[in-house]
């Protein structure tokens, strides 16, 4: 997942933070991804020329993906507590010419800006908060007047195959329980409504999408699936959730394709959900 950017015990999937290998993962996610985060933006109301500030910016995805929407006559400040992040999406950024786009490291709720912001967005980033609620109503304070908050997050209870593809429905296992051992909330996606108004924010409107496909071709949901286990396999391992050999990390993703093209199985990936509202 994008964003990791809890307390360094708790969230050791990390580990290899920005190498070259995390930045592939990052973007075959985006690749897929991208499509469902841009329509929750859009349904949530970002457009041109609004200041935006994307929380847990990681390596800029999501930033860029604001970006696009905002136009040249906007803004966007990714911000985010890892300088190592930082580093690799202002790369990314000089990489793709833009300027619209800069990033902070720092407490996205925390950080003083000179202005306030027309929306405040997020891709992943709540199920790795201890308190997202106290974390919403922070960053609420950094928008004007009818400005937007909107966070994109994942329920993972939306993973599974028809007919059943066992090795695939074991990666969702070995995930959720893996989150669970370390804090994190795998299916924050169904906890946004009642979180934002935890936070005292007005009812967010939900929306919800998932991808699904078959086995052959891609990138497609297999390769996101497996390579968020390939990812996570040594805090796997360290909490007992499962081996390195028993994952199998270098033919994990041909294993699943097989088992499922063997099986005529169609895989669907886990719930993801916008929820959004104005303050």
């Amino acid at each position: 997942m994008q964003q990791v950017q809890k307390a360094a015990s708790a969230v050791k999937e990390y580990e290899f933070g920005h190498s070259d290998r995390e930045l592939k993962r990052l973007a075959t996610q985006a690749q897929l991804i991208d499509p469902i985060t841009r329509r929750f933006f859009l349904d949530a109301g970002l457009k041109p020329r609004m200041r935006v500030l994307d929380v847990g910016s990681g390596a800029g995805d999501v930033a860029f993906l604001a970006a696009e929407i905002v136009g040249a006559s906007g803004a966007v400040i990714g911000a985010d507590r890892s300088a190592t992040a930082i580093a690799a999406a202002q790369a990314r950024a000089k990489e793709r010419s833009l300027s619209n786009v800069i990033f902070r490291q720092g407490d996205p709720a925390e950080l003083a800006f000179d202005q306030p912001f027309d929306a405040v967005v997020g891709r992943y980033v709540l199920m790795f908060n201890p308190d997202p609620a106290a974390m919403l109503k922070g960053l609420a304070r950094q928008l004007k007047p009818g400005g937007i908050i909107v966070f994109h997050e994942v329920a993972w209870t939306g993973m599974a195959s028809f007919p059943p593809a066992p090795l695939y429905d074991r990666c969702r296992t070995w995930i959720v329980e893996t989150f669970r051992k370390v804090g994190t909330n795998p299916h924050m996606g169904i906890d946004l409504y009642a979180t934002f108004l935890r936070a005292g924010l007005p009812a967010p409107k939900i929306g919800l999408q998932a991808l699904a496909g078959a086995a052959p071709g891609g990138p497609n949901i297999v390769d996101l699936i497996a390579d968020l286990v390939v990812t996570m396999a040594p805090v796997m391992e360290q909490h007992g959730v499962a081996t390195v050999a028993e994952i199998g990390a270098a033919t994990l993703t041909a294993r699943i394709r097989a088992e499922a093209d063997a099986l005529g199985s169609v895989m669907v990936g886990r719930y993801e959900i916008g929820a959004w509202s104005r303050v």
